[in-house]
């Protein structure tokens, strides 16, 4: 062998080592592949060899170390993979333990594969540099890991559109990285922890459709980046802290469908940075606070079906702009609004109050 051909040989020596995992890596991975079946993909089809870094599909690795840092499989996907095959992803099997060996993950993406059960592995917890654990779309079941907390560099957590149950666990307030909350179309029961508030990085925070009780803290207000905040469609019970209407930069909130009772405060309604505004299907009573102005303006304002009083505040049309108004199904008085805020708007918006002239 002449020097080039040996200078060839190292260098593929060389390329091989740069694309190989690590001999744990690897066995993680392929544990992790053997409790899974995708059958229309093909995805798992690249995971041959050794190289595990290096063209397996939804892999990525730290170049300077070649530890698997990012697991990203997506079951809804505009890869090309997925538009030839004419389909979107459909998995089953569940999630294998063996995740938790590798050590230097930074992002767990299973996400919209349909029928992916069992549980959540609770080491999953012990993956000091996870930052992204997005598992929407699947039918896991079990519960939210009780020490949740412990991963102080979690910024998404996607549970959504499962079939996860039990409390939310009281540690999740310690997850102080955390931006993005999505736990909606679930089933967890219990309460929200009375101190929220502890999660102040959080900007979106995504609790609809579970089954959730007990009264909505008012420490949310403190999470001063919250601008989405959904807590619709549970049986949440007690009254609307009037604090949620100092927030900051909050621009939606959706409580519709609980049983919540008192007055809607004065501050949420003249909160001009609010922009959606969802109270609906509650059990919410007094008078509609005469607060509207010039700088209202919300896309959408839905305070149908609760027991509201008395007239329709006159100053609401002064609104500068407002979308979509409901207000039907109350008790509430005096003529439909006028002004530029209102031509667009149906007489629907409006009806199903016996007080009304």
């Amino acid at each position: 062998m002449g020097v080039s051909g040996i200078l060839i040989f190292i260098f593929a020596l060389v390329v091989t080592a740069a694309n190989a995992c690590s001999p744990s890596d690897l066995t993680a991975l392929l544990a992790f592949k053997s409790a899974l079946s995708e059958p229309y993909l093909g995805i798992f089809k690249t995971w041959t060899g050794t190289e595990c870094c290096n063209n397996w599909y939804g892999i990525s690795c730290d170049p300077t170390t070649n530890r698997v840092e990012n697991i990203a499989l997506r079951g809804e996907s505009e890869d090309p993979i997925f538009e030839k095959a004419g389909r979107s992803g459909f998995m089953t099997g569940s999630l294998s333990p063996s995740l938790c060996h590798l050590d230097q993950l930074t992002t767990l993406i299973v996400a919209d594969w349909k029928a992916i059960t069992g549980e959540i592995p609770a080491c999953l917890t012990s993956l000091p540099s996870l930052r992204i654990l997005d598992l929407v779309g699947n039918k896991i079941s079990g519960v939210i890991p009780s020490d949740i907390g412990k991963l102080s560099k979690l910024t998404v957590l996607n549970l959504a559109d499962n079939q996860i149950g039990g409390n939310l666990p009281n540690s999740i307030v310690d997850l102080a990285s955390l931006m993005h909350l999505d736990l909606s179309n679930n089933k967890i029961t219990g309460q929200i922890p009375v101190n929220a508030g502890k999660l102040t990085m959080m900007s979106r925070a995504l609790l609809s459709q579970n089954q959730l009780t007990g009264s909505i803290p008012s420490s949310i207000a403190k999470i001063y980046r919250l601008a989405d905040l959904d807590i619709s469609r549970n049986k949440i019970t007690g009254s609307i802290p009037h604090e949620l209407g100092s927030m900051p930069v909050l621009s939606t909130l959706n409580l519709d469908s609980n049983q919540l009772t008192g007055e809607i405060p004065t501050s949420l309604l003249s909160n001009t940075g609010l922009n959606i505004l969802n109270l609906s299907r509650n059990m919410l009573g007094g008078y509609l606070p005469d607060v509207f102005g010039p700088k209202t303006y919300f896309s959408a304002l839905d305070l149908s079906f609760n027991n509201l009083k008395g007239w329709i505040p006159k100053s609401i049309s002064s609104a500068r702009y407002i979308g979509h108004i409901d207000l039907s199904n109350n008790h509430l008085c005096g003529p439909v609004p006028v002004g530029l805020a209102f031509d667009h708007l149906e007489a629907s918006s409006f009806a199903g109050n016996d007080c009304r002239q």
